[in-house]
């Protein structure tokens, strides 16, 4: 996986085109080989695969000599991307503006500061080629009432509270900051 940061390397993958490219390109794939896969020319593939490979989104994997012309097989530098809100600029949702605990777009802000930071560890990580230490839970629940949601949110707020309040050492030499995201939201039905 890969974090799309650029604005411009976001806005080419965003083309249709493109992005099947890229969803092709899981496999290494030639012009040749992909125009007929996605019924368009191949020196129009050949343009679309030149802008991913500006922005690094694809790679030159080897050359093959056919004839007189040189072919250029292609790969995705990724099996999947993520467009991180970075790349929106002064766009990007800021939990900071509108910190309401029970509002779905403080959440959804939140949940965009979140994509942000990972992404710029991923990347970071990926360039001193280490690891980055996180930890998640995901999970379902349902309440029978309004009020059972209510208590349980109350609940958890306590329960976190009381792990921070227990764990937390502002003074700890050598100790690193993290970041603790909680949330609850309605779950989303697949089609």
């Amino acid at each position: 996986m890969a974090v799309i940061e650029d604005p411009a390397a976001a806005e080419a993958s965003l083309d249709p085109m493109r992005s099947k490219l890229l969803a092709e390109l899981v496999e290494p794939g030639s012009a040749t080989s992909l125009a007929a896969r996605v019924g368009l020319a191949r020196q129009k593939v050949n343009y679309h695969l030149r802008t991913l490979e500006k922005h690094g989104l694809v790679e030159l994997v080897e050359e093959r000599r056919k004839g007189n012309v040189t072919e250029r097989v292609m790969q995705a530098t990724a099996a999947s991307f993520v467009i991180s809100p970075t790349a929106l600029a002064s766009m990007q949702p800021d939990p900071g503006r509108s910190p309401d605990r029970l509002s779905a777009r403080w959440l959804l802000a939140l949940a965009a500061q979140l994509v942000r930071d990972v992404g710029a560890l991923i990347n970071g990580a990926a360039q001193a080629r280490k690891r980055v230490a996180t930890f998640a839970i995901d999970g379902q629940v349902r309440f029978a009432s309004a009020a059972d949601r209510a208590a349980f949110a109350e609940e958890l707020t306590q329960c976190v509270t009381s792990l921070v309040s227990k764990y937390h050492d502002e003074s700890a030499a050598g100790g690193r900051d993290h970041r603790l995201v909680v949330a609850v939201h309605p779950a989303v039905k697949e089609q």
